[in-house]
């Protein structure tokens, strides 16, 4: 393997998927390493918006989604104290992590880049003109060191690729998310439809994937699961408290559950590093905007790549900062702003009481949040 890179990709998920396809489509060599064998399960709602679906268009993987089967989605069901209401969904789909990633890592692998999994990517100290990263085989075997001219960190919500980027500050009353996949057995809910269960204690999101199995994704408060014996028994409460049918298998399902979910970390660029994907900051979302976060995060850094390939500087870290501002950021306070309205039971029932009196009211704010904004080809 070669022993030094233009770029090398920390992290083959979402982000790091899609800036080492669009790196590499620019002749660019590429590493991308991944600490997890694929395919692979993740807590998600494996839900993407308009926005997903254009940022891929823009490289080249407009047909991904047909490719891998994907469900197209077009309703919101919102339950709350047994009542529902439906929203219409402007496009999007649904598609299991384990399938989307993997094709796009192959398609970034067709594209030219070089992919290892199972193994952990560590930041190392700067050399002039390039960043050393320690590479670790999590099967066993020697430790090795490549170099970088650029390093994209895309290591996910618990980034441990150099102290001072593990110090993220979360929000204090952030839920933590949590979720399984019931097999295809369950066939309680509708596909082409994104339930959503509001409770007290957070919210149950559950979709049809492509292969049938049902997909559940939750964010819930710390003592809600903490009350209800586990993530099993806080969504149990939670879809009784909306009026949803339990699915079959729920208290049996492997509950995964993650970090707080509304969290920044101190800085999103360093030394020839980039932060991309949920690494650079994350916020609950709702209806696919986390997967659309991170695919335009990653659509983003290749012209900044290309340009710090020539010259790194403090402006170039700083304008990385507010383009996530103008992609990421703005978007994501739609969904922080929703995400602490859901946390107090008043605002809550007056939100659900606005969708089903006036259901074109937040339909609009829904086409807003899926409006397509795509980042520039090259840096202005």
């Amino acid at each position: 393997m070669r022993r030094i890179w233009d770029v090398v990709v920390i992290g083959g998920g979402v982000a790091g998927g899609l800036a080492a396809l669009d790196c590499a489509r620019r002749g660019l060599s590429v590493l991308v390493v991944e600490k997890r064998a694929f395919p692979r399960w993740k807590v998600c709602g494996c839900c993407f918006n308009a926005q997903a679906q254009g940022v891929l268009e823009a490289v080249g993987q407009g047909d991904l989604m047909a490719r891998c089967g994907a469900q197209p989605l077009h309703q919101l069901r919102i339950g709350f104290h047994g009542l529902s209401a439906a929203l219409s969904l402007p496009g999007g789909w649904a598609l299991s992590r384990e399938r989307f990633d993997q094709a796009l890592l192959e398609a970034a692998a067709a594209a030219g880049a070089t992919v290892r999994f199972q193994t952990r990517g560590q930041l190392g100290p700067e050399q002039p003109g390039m960043r050393s990263v320690r590479l670790t085989a999590l099967a066993g075997g020697p430790e090795d060191v490549v170099q970088a001219r650029v390093v994209l960190v895309a290591a996910g919500l618990v980034n441990h690729c150099s102290p001072a980027h593990a110090s993220v500050e979360t929000v204090a009353a952030s839920r933590v998310g949590a979720g399984c996949v019931l097999p295809s057995s369950a066939q309680d809910y509708a596909s082409n439809v994104i339930h959503m269960a509001l409770g007290n204690g957070g919210y149950v999101g559950l979709v049809r994937r492509e292969d049938g199995a049902l997909n559940l994704a939750a964010a819930f408060d710390r003592s809600c699961v903490a009350a209800a014996g586990g993530a099993a028994g806080a969504a149990r409460s939670v879809l009784e408290s909306a009026g949803f049918d339990l699915p079959s298998g729920l208290m049996a399902g492997q509950w995964q559950l993650t970090p707080a979910l509304t969290r920044r970390p101190p800085a999103v660029a360093g030394s020839r590093c980039l932060l991309i994907g949920d690494a650079a900051g994350y916020v609950e979302p709702f209806t696919g905007e986390g997967m659309a976060w991170a695919l335009t995060a990653g659509a983003a850094a290749a012209p900044v790549v290309v340009e710090g390939l020539a010259h790194w500087s403090p402006e170039l870290e700083r304008r990385w900062l507010q383009t996530l501002e103008s992609l990421v950021v703005r978007r994501q306070r739609v969904c922080r702003t929703l995400a602490t309205v859901l946390q107090r039971p008043l605002l809550t029932s007056g939100l659900f009481s606005l969708c089903r009196a006036w259901p074109g009211l937040p339909e609009r704010i829904v086409r807003r949040v899926n409006r397509v904004q795509l980042p520039p080809a090259e840096i202005a």
